[in-house]
């Protein structure tokens, strides 16, 4: 669809076509001047009957012709008998049908809704209506009212209308009221409204620059702000000095409100090796407890069988190979400990110890979960291992609690999971609040073993709990050294390793599974790229191209992914007449289409046909196919691994097309082919620990495309971006290291 020209249409809403009541999507006919329209866009709860004026503008659809897509919407109640009688005769209001919408009008004319929401018990006057049914109706009737000033308040203050049942479903009948109050709730982590938005309807509602609803909402927003920059907290002196500049005022009354913020424990003030650390008060509580719980967990030492030699042997018997002495080391320290770290970069063994491990519970009698941060490298990890592995969201039973609009885990202190032991690959993906969440979940004696690389990109979510892990030295770790042979004859392998070490490949040598190919231009660079996905890698090295990752360090430029998506869809996926697809802002999402979720959804529905199993959640870096667009293109189907989730328009911007990832999306992935491209980028993405973990995706082929001094830049920039975390020094000061 192309939209043209921004326009306002006004009339009377004559038939509802499509209404998801969740999310307000809405397709309906409008009786306009110029005839009946087809409006589409987000009107939560609007009926027949109603008069509205929407702003929007004008699209084609390839199927359906012409709509007019609505941005924002006025409402007015239907005036007259007419529009009284078809506004109350099409179901809006619970418990009131035609029939009993004919005999209000008749009864009371154009004041049926007056008496319907000041004086309901008037209707008992009409046969049939008793008085309880009259308060019932009434009741259904002002909350329904509640829900339409509430979205009007929204549209007027150009806020998401899509707030509006959350919202509601938050403080129901008062949530308009609890809003106008103080408008900076929204600023809030669970509504995600920006500061600066809040702050506008602030200001329309007459809050003062310096009235302490704003100076404390300032400063919840930089320190909920910085959690996507990875930190768990912020130094005193660095959060008031960036509030200052956020809200312009000065430092004296921030420093006020942060000392109210304190005394009601809304954030929590601590020391942290030598900083003054502010944290959120659910943040405080995640990094402390993990602190705390693995404290305990490693100096807990199961007793050990006398015969562990002889299992061991046992083990490398049935699985036909002699363990290196460090995964010797690995497989008896995960007998002796509670908790395990086992780290180590590619070719060094983890997955056959990980294995050795898991085989050594087994012996036990344990039973041990299986689990990893991403739906891919569980499924993944589920395949090395011969059994059944699980992402840790679904392990921990996650679900959404509709009151709180929060993440909420069935598996935790009063309902533990039943395993004896639970291993964790990809663990450097695990932020400190998700870490917390399953550290709450295991049962006094349960056992686990954490594996990951921490020189890998770390969490999306705040901390980079691994590595603080690892760097305490409080935690029992073996690290994983050499280098087996057959693995050091992958190219990948050794080039991951040299990079690691900041050593620059020989990038002529073009190996068996490593290959760079000099493209200093973007667009020839990119023109290369789809060439090897959709023709050279097929045809020559039998690589189908849905086993081929295109990566990029960013998202923008002409080898970003925006750029190579584009490119790749029109050459792998092309438009055709008889091929659904949906336009979204800046995507075409297309049947067949390769797509990623870029956001943590944990209220979404997922079902699995073959087994009928079904599940709550899709995840951030989740990638999928499109298998099914609707006709009318209310809904796109998208199977991720088996789970299959139906996307209403509204959901659409959880979705992005996926031939090509950015490095730090593919975390926790395993491709059989990447390409990366290295042409361009800001400096802070073009870093050494991008290119290790690009290079560490590949299984069997790893391709560079692009400049070799972007290359040799990337090898040299060892910067990392700093992150606040305690954690370290919790687990130091504890453990007395």
């Amino acid at each position: 669809m192309e939209e043209q020209t921004l326009n306002l249409i006004e009339g009377t809403v004559s038939s509802i076509i499509f209404q998801n009541e969740e999310n307000g999507y809405t397709i309906l006919r409008l009786e306009a001047g110029q005839g009946e329209v087809t409006v589409v866009g987000c009107m939560p709860g609007v009926a027949p009957g109603e008069s509205l004026s929407v702003r929007g503008g004008w699209v084609r659809h390839p199927s359906y012709g012409e709509q007019f897509k609505a941005e924002s919407i006025e409402r007015r109640l239907p005036r007259g008998v007419k529009e009284v009688f078809h506004y109350l005769a099409s179901g809006v209001v619970k418990g009131i049908g035609q029939s009993t919408a004919r005999r209000m009008v008749e009864e009371f004319g154009e004041e049926a809704l007056n008496i319907l929401e000041e004086e309901p018990e008037k209707l008992t006057a009409i046969k049939g209506i008793s008085l309880k049914r009259a308060k019932e109706m009434s009741q259904a009737f002002r909350q329904q009212m509640g829900m339409r000033r509430l979205l009007e308040f929204l549209s007027k203050h150009d806020l998401p209308v899509q707030l509006g049942a959350a919202l509601y479903r938050q403080w129901g009948d008062v949530a308009l009221d609890v809003i106008k109050s103080n408008p900076y709730l929204l600023v809030s982590e669970e509504w995600g409204v920006d500061f600066a938005v809040a702050d506008g309807v602030a200001d329309a509602l007459g809050v003062g620059v310096d009235d302490p609803l704003r100076l404390e909402a300032a400063l919840l927003f930089e320190l909920s702000h910085n959690l996507n920059n990875g930190h768990t907290f912020l130094p005193r002196n660095k959060l008031l000095r960036a509030t200052e500049q956020l809200a312009e005022v000065r430092e004296d009354k921030l420093e006020q409100a942060l000392e109210a913020l304190l005394t009601r424990d809304e954030v929590v003030q601590d020391e942290v090796a030598g900083e003054t650390a502010v944290y959120l008060a659910d943040l405080y509580a995640a990094e402390s407890y993990v602190a705390q719980r693995l404290s305990i967990m490693s100096e807990q030492h199961p007793p050990v069988s006398k015969n562990i030699k002889t299992i061991l042997k046992d083990i490398q018997r049935r699985q036909g190979m002699t363990y290196a002495p460090q995964q010797v080391e690995a497989v008896e320290l995960a007998a002796q400990s509670q908790v395990m770290l086992l780290t180590g970069g590619p070719g060094t063994g983890k997955t056959t110890t990980l294995r050795g491990v898991l085989a050594l519970f087994e012996s036990m009698g344990m039973d041990t979960a299986l689990a990893a941060h991403t739906g891919r490298a569980a499924k993944r990890l589920g395949e090395l291992c011969g059994t059944e592995a699980a992402t840790i969201h679904r392990l921990l039973e996650t679900g959404f609690d509709p009151y709180s609009g929060r993440l909420v885990f069935s598996r935790n202190a009063d309902e533990p999971l039943q395993a004896d032991a639970v291993i964790v690959d990809e663990a450097s993906m695990v932020d400190v609040s998700l870490m917390a969440a399953l550290l709450d979940a295991l049962g006094e004696d349960c056992r686990l073993v954490l594996v990951g690389d921490p020189d890998q990109l770390p969490s999306v979510g705040p901390g980079c709990v691994f590595a603080d892990l690892i760097r305490s030295r409080a935690v029992p770790t073996v690290r994983l050294t050499q280098i087996f042979r057959q693995a050091a004859q992958s190219a990948i392998v050794r080039t991951a390793h040299m990079v690691n070490a900041g050593q620059m490949p020989d990038l002529r040598a073009n190996d068996n599974d490593f290959f760079f190919l000099s493209r200093r231009d973007p667009v020839a660079a990119a023109d290369t790229i789809v060439d090897l996905c959709r023709r050279r890698l097929p045809e020559r090295m039998g690589i189908p191209t849905d086993q081929i990752q295109v990566l990029s360090p960013t998202r923008r430029r002409g080898t970003g992914t925006a750029a190579l998506n584009r490119a790749l869809q029109d050459a792998l996926n092309p438009a055709r007449e008889d091929k659904e697809e949906r336009r979204f802002g800046e995507y075409i999402f297309r049947l067949g289409d390769r797509v990623m979720q870029v956001r943590n959804n944990y209220d979404v529905l997922w079902r699995e046909p073959d087994s009928g199993n079904s599940g709550m959640g899709v995840f951030n870096g989740d990638i999928g196919r499109i298998i099914a667009v609707a006709p009318k293109g209310e809904t796109i189907t998208v199977d991720f691994d088996g789970r299959q989730v139906e996307y209403t328009p509204d959901m659409l911007g959880e979705l992005e097309p996926a031939y090509a990832v950015t490095v730090h999306k593919a975390q926790g992935s395993e491709y059989r082919a990447v390409i990366l491209a290295a042409v361009d980028g800001a400096p802070m993405l073009l870093t050494r620990g991008v290119l290790y973990t690009a290079i560490t995706r590949a299984r069997e082929l790893f391709i560079i495309v692009g400049d070799e001094n972007v290359v040799a830049r990337m090898v040299e920039n060892d910067r990392q971006t700093r992150r606040y975390s305690g954690l370290r020094a919790r687990l130091a000061m504890i453990s007395g290291n």
